[in-house]
């Protein structure tokens, strides 16, 4: 059936009236941000085809993108960088990016729908919903913000270390992505608390201590 407006009435009828919802993209890659996105959608808002943004694909979600904005209330986007990922870990991180993300909105939020995670740190009530991004419409709409900010981003870094191919595979960790790495080394956005990275500097490391 898709995401619905169940949660955001339920919040409605409680007397909130700016529900963000609130999801983010790239916790699992190896290199770049994570992104995080939070959309208030206006009451009885239909966004045809929106969905948890896994589901989609690069072009639906560039279509869907372009009328989330669109029609939002407001979206407020936050990211947390490669430094600060491997600084406090990528769930701290992760909050941190959502946390930014709904500092960015404007009106604010009175009450948040947020896809999985416990947040703590905002002025307003949260509601974590496991599997949010499938079954409410306004995190749906946040997961599909995110994921189209993070690839644009990627693909920028794409220009800047090119020899690392992240326009197609965004920084996960492919076997043409290990491969790159292996060849290459990290670059400055790789995430180097990660295993596989990690385990490419220990192996630089000892190298270089060879005589």
């Amino acid at each position: 059936m898709g995401p619905t407006e169940e949660f955001e009435q339920e919040a409605r009828r409680c007397g909130y009236r700016r529900i963000a919802g609130v999801d983010e993209a790239g916790r699992g890659p190896l290199a770049g941000q994570v992104v995080a996105a939070a959309v208030i959608l206006p009451v009885r808002c239909r966004l045809i085809g929106v969905d948890d943004s896994k589901q989609l694909s690069a072009s639906e979600r560039d279509r869907l993108y372009a009328a989330i904005m669109d029609r939002a209330v407001c979206v407020g986007v936050g990211s947390s960088t490669a430094e600060e990922i491997d600084r406090v870990n990528i769930l701290e991180a992760t909050k941190l990016a959502m946390r930014r993300a709904i500092g960015e909105l404007s009106p604010p939020s009175d009450y948040v729908l947020i896809d999985a995670v416990s947040l703590t740190g905002v002025a307003m009530p949260v509601r974590p919903i496991i599997k949010g991004d499938a079954l409410s419409l306004s995190i749906a709409a946040a997961s599909i913000v995110a994921k189209v900010t993070r690839d644009r981003l990627m693909a920028r870094f794409h220009e800047i270390y090119p020899q690392y191919n992240f326009l197609s595979h965004k920084g996960y960790g492919t076997e043409e992505h290990l491969a790159r790495l292996a060849e290459y080394g990290p670059s400055p956005i790789h995430r180097r608390t990660f295993a596989p990275v990690s385990a490419m500097l220990g192996t630089t490391a000892l190298e270089a201590a060879r005589p």
